[in-house]
This record gives structure tokens, sequence and C-alpha cells, in this order.
């Protein structure tokens, strides 16, 4: 026989794990909201999606510093030539957006999500992290690009 208090107890106890369950079950996330940049960091997304579309891994490779860094599978390569072979396959249509971006002197970085094709702009199938780095007074290169996909 079951008492009155057991019962609200497993009620109480089932209740909670079914609140668990649902939550840890509701993996949807809301896209972030899209930031406009200033026109220097804007060409460097912009010329990013040119190269890649065109499969120029060249010009991929000269969006970066000298010694950039770019994450692949075995890990990170360093270097435009490294650079250039990472992307060596590299292509098709890529949408980047950004949702924040800070920019001091010689340094800054933007954050952002990346999508393809024509997909919903706020579809995003990724999200990125540029380092930025340049000279006094000279263009904004990527000293690091670290990218993951999103899990379905």
């Amino acid at each position: 026989m079951i008492r009155p208090r057991s019962l609200v107890v497993m009620l109480s106890a089932l209740s909670v794990g079914s609140v668990a369950t649902a939550v840890a079950q509701d993996t949807t996330v809301q896209p972030l909201p899209s930031v406009a940049l200033p026109p220097e960091l804007d060409r460097v997304l912009r010329d990013y999606e040119r190269a890649w579309e065109a499969g120029d891994a060249s010009a991929l490779a000269g969006l970066f510093t000298e010694d950039g860094f770019v994450p692949t599978d075995p890990g990170w390569v360093r270097g435009h030539d490294a650079i250039r072979e990472a992307y060596a396959r590299a292509g098709g249509a890529l949408r980047l957006r950004a949702l924040a971006y800070a920019v001091q002197d010689t340094v800054g970085y933007i954050v952002g999500a990346y999508g393809y094709g024509d997909e919903s702009p706020t579809t995003d199938r990724g999200k990125f992290v540029l380092g930025l780095r340049r000279s006094p007074g000279g263009p904004w290169r990527i000293a690091a690009d670290l990218d993951n996909r999103n899990r379905p």
C-alpha cells in the first residue's frame, strides 16, 4: 500500500524528472541578431565570402596575416602556404553575418555565424570568431579564424 505522503513524494520526483528531461531535450536556440559592421570590417567578411564562393584558396590565404591561424581536423595550420593548402577544396555559396565586434588600435575581433546558399539569413549552420590585426592605418587581416558547425 502506498501512503499518501509517499505518493506525493513520488509524484513530485516524477514531475521534477519530467521537467528536467523536457529542459534537456529542448536544444532550440534562437539566432542572435546581426550587427552592422564598420566598412573596413565588413570588407573582411565580404572578401571572405567572395573568395570562398570562387574557390580561390590564394585569395582566402591573402585575407590572413603572414602568421595567421586556421583550424583543421588534425589541428591548427599557420601561415599563407598552409592556409592556402587547407582551403584548396573550399568553395560554394557562403553567407557570413556578424553578431558582435570590437577594435582598438591594431587588434580586433568579429564574432559571427555562417550559413550556406539561399537559406534564410538567420539559418546558422555554424559559428566563428575572427581575431583581427592590422598595421597602423593598414587594412584589417585575419590573424586567427576559429569556427565550428552547429550541432543538430
